[in-house]
């Protein structure tokens, strides 16, 4: 097992779906011991273990990346002894990660007051919807909720059309990663000082810390910013143009750049044109400039567009799909995908740890687990309950 940044800490992680189980994902990535945490049952039953096991486009694919890196284990937290032994869990463990409906834990006695007082190094990480407190608080809260209320959503998509998806949980990925952030602060911290805290990540709060300045263009400007399709209104020539088979995105908004577009069009007289010489006057007639431009593309393919491009130092690059990444050089050079050996998924291709250190990268070493495969090693070899004890619970539904 390769050595990670967060080699030598320990994360128990409650959470299921996507907000928390990202976060984990990410710190199981870079070295972190994550034991996560996932209701009893046998592996198949629609109420055992985690939800994402069972989701995926076709094929259940999605828990082997949530699940990577991690121990996971059963139990029962409805039940007095389960609680019981997750306290000896966090009585041996760094970080704690949780992504119930606020309340929940406190209900179980699990709440900061009382596992902070077993642990008082301990950091808790809490992913909701809305955060811990405020009237919003006690509500269920998804992630595509938290994408509306954090703005994403009324600015994804044509304006013709309704608010969209982006096409991924982004929200539960922005509270995961913000979690992480969060999580790595508080450790920081904790080594100064020795103390734990809580590290409150709610998912309209993280989609609302990307919304750049809508805010202040309407507190100042009275201006509220709505869909724009593929363009930002404004910033031209900032586009996807059609070519004879695709699409390609070029992005030349700035004056020399577009220059350079201009030359690799065989117009360099629209550089000068006074129409489109400057910023403002290229978003002045973004739609006319836009219309140019794709008139030249579509008489080319996709990678005689590209070739030019780079020959002429202009930003610019196909619409990719997962075919592409994987026949792509840069993504192999990069090793941004990796295969993993798994025993039911043939070719199984994922993306790999994220962001590259340099001395200490991170690996993928195995994926999502299956129910309960490290009970034995986490029961016996950390907590060391006695096989007896072990059988008892087992039988009783509590591990």
């Amino acid at each position: 097992m390769a050595e990670g940044a967060l080699d030598g800490l320990r994360l128990i992680e409650m959470g299921q779906l996507i907000a928390g189980p990202f976060c984990g994902q990410l710190m199981a990535d870079h070295g972190a011991e994550v034991i996560k945490i996932e209701a009893p049952g046998r592996p198949g039953d629609a109420n055992a273990g985690d939800p994402m096991r069972q989701w995926g486009q076709g094929m259940p694919v999605w828990f082997p990346i949530l699940g990577r890196n991690k121990k996971v284990i059963t139990l029962n937290l409805r039940d007095p002894r389960g609680q019981e032994i997750l306290r000896q869990l966090a009585a041996k463990s760094d970080f704690l990660l949780e992504n119930f409906r606020p309340g929940t834990l406190e209900k179980w006695k699990l709440g900061w007051t009382e596992l902070s007082a077993i642990n008082p190094g301990l950091i808790m990480i809490r992913v909701s919807g809305y955060g811990q407190t405020g009237p919003y608080a006690p509500r269920a809260g998804y992630g595509s909720i938290g994408e509306a209320m954090g703005g994403i959503r009324n600015l994804a998509g044509d304006p013709s059309s309704p608010p969209s998806r982006v096409g991924l949980s982004i929200g539960d990925s922005l509270a995961a990663c913000f979690a992480c952030m969060g999580a790595l602060m508080a450790l920081h911290h904790r080594n100064r000082t020795g103390e734990g805290q809580v590290v409150d990540s709610a998912i309209y709060e993280s989609v609302l810390a990307m919304m750049e300045s809508t805010v202040p263009e309407y507190s100042v400007g009275g201006h509220v910013r709505e869909r724009t399709g593929s363009i930002l209104p404004g910033l031209a020539p900032s586009n996807v143009y059609p070519c004879t088979d695709g699409d390609v995105l070029i992005g030349a908004n700035q004056n020399s750049v577009f220059g350079r577009l201009a030359e690799a069009m065989g117009q360099p007289e629209l550089a000068s044109d006074a129409r489109y010489a400057t910023h403002r006057a290229r978003g002045e007639r973004q739609a006319e400039l836009d219309a140019i431009i794709a008139g030249w593309t579509r008489t080319m393919t996709v990678d005689a567009v590209l070739a030019l491009m780079e020959e002429h130092g202009v930003p610019a690059g196909r619409i990719f799909k997962a075919p592409d990444m994987m026949s792509d050089p840069h993504f192999a050079a990069r090793e941004a995908l990796v295969q993993v050996p798994h025993p039911a998924f043939r070719n199984l291709v994922m993306q790999n740890v994220f962001p590259k250190l340099s001395a200490t990268p991170g690996k993928v070493n195995w994926p999502g687990p299956p129910l309960g495969a490290h009970n034995d090693e986490i029961y016996r070899d950390l907590l060391g309950l006695p096989d007896d004890d072990m059988a008892a619970l087992r039988q009783e539904g509590v591990i």
